[in-house]
Formats: C-alpha cells, sequence, structure tokens
C-alpha cells in the first residue's frame, strides 16, 4: 500500500523551497513556477497548499519567523531575564549562514512589504508585535519602562544586524554593543 503524503510536511517542504529561493535570488524569483521546481512538485501541488502567491508568501515568512523563534529558544545561555532577552535579539544578528540567510529573507519580505500592497495587508507585523511583548515581559522590574526598552532593544539589534550585512562591523562587534545596551539596561552582571 502506498504511503501517504503527510501533508504538513509536504506543506514545510514547499515552503524551505521557497526560503531557499527568497535566500538565493530573491523574493521577486520565487513564483508558484519556480518554488514547484525547487521543491521537486508540481505546480498544482503548490497550488493545493497555497491558492495563490500572497498566501505562499505570507505562509513562508511565518514558516521563517517560527524557525528563528525554535533557534532563539534553543540558544537561551543561562537563567533569568538577560538569557532570554539576549537570546531573542542575537538572532537578529547574523554570525552563520542560517542567520544570514534569515537576514536576507526577512529584509527582502520588508522591502516586498512596502510596495506591495497585498503582501502590506496580511498581518505581516504581527510577529514583530509579539516578540516586543515577550522582551518587555522579560524586562519588567529591571527598567522604568519594559515596552520602550523593548522597543528599543529591537531597534538596536535590527540596526546592528544591518551594519553587519553592510561590512560595517563584524558580527563579534555587533554582539559586544548588544551586551553593552543590556548592560545599560538591566545592569552588568544580571542573570
Amino acid at each position: 500500500m502506498p504511503r501517504l503524503a503527510d501533508h504538513d510536511e509536504r506543506r514545510a517542504h514547499i515552503l524551505d523551497a521557497l526560503l531557499r529561493i527568497a535566500a538565493s535570488r530573491g523574493l521577486h524569483a520565487a513564483s508558484m513556477r519556480t518554488v514547484a521546481a525547487e521543491a521537486g512538485v508540481t505546480v498544482s501541488t503548490v497550488q493545493h497548499y497555497f491558492q495563490d502567491k500572497e498566501h505562499l508568501l505570507y505562509a513562508g515568512l511565518e514558516r521563517l519567523s517560527v524557525r528563528v523563534g525554535e533557534r532563539a529558544l534553543r540558544s537561551v545561555a543561562g537563567d533569568g531575564p538577560r538569557a532570554v532577552v539576549r537570546a531573542w535579539l542575537g538572532q537578529f544578528i547574523p554570525v552563520d549562514a542560517e542567520q544570514r540567510a534569515a537576514y536576507t529573507v526577512f529584509a527582502a519580505y520588508h522591502a516586498l512589504a512596502l510596495t506591495d500592497d497585498k503582501l502590506a495587508r496580511l498581518p505581516y507585523g504581527r510577529r514583530t508585535g509579539a516578540l516586543e511583548r515577550t522582551l518587555a515581559g522579560n524586562l519588567i522590574g529591571s527598567c522604568n519602562d519594559p515596552d520602550a526598552a523593548a522597543a528599543i532593544a529591537l531597534a538596536l539589534a535590527t540596526g546592528l544586524g544591518d551594519s553587519v550585512m553592510a561590512g560595517i562591523r563584524t558580527p563579534e562587534a555587533a554582539l559586544a554593543l548588544l551586551e553593552r545596551h543590556l548592560d545599560d539596561v538591566l545592569g552588568g552582571d544580571v542573570a
């Protein structure tokens, strides 16, 4: 008896193909046809899971966000709020090939959302708001305004990631600046 396809696995396989294309050639190269070819499936299979390109693109963004979140949770080193905040913010500073690819894809989505009304109307920024709330929750009791501190820290990490990708500073220098900011917000020896 033939094995029935696991729909979640097939969907994830297609989305991973989209993310590989976006990381290597940009989102403009990601059509239903190119994603199908990269995934080794038919265009009709891609259309079965994603009714149109906009839904495919949004699902790809969601998949990437989940993968980055999983990586952040795996990278928490130590106990306490500082370790959690450092792990999440560190995901924005590309220190290896996986993070460079994620940065490239997120930047492509951001650029596309600025000019594509359909993508911009999707709940594109929902995960950023959830991350800010997570960061703020870990900063409660450590500073006067945890919401503002979370927003500033996230903006700093994003800017540091930009500077690493542009070759302005090394990943190590960017991480050192992030640590210095965390010292300012949380105190030098907070776990």
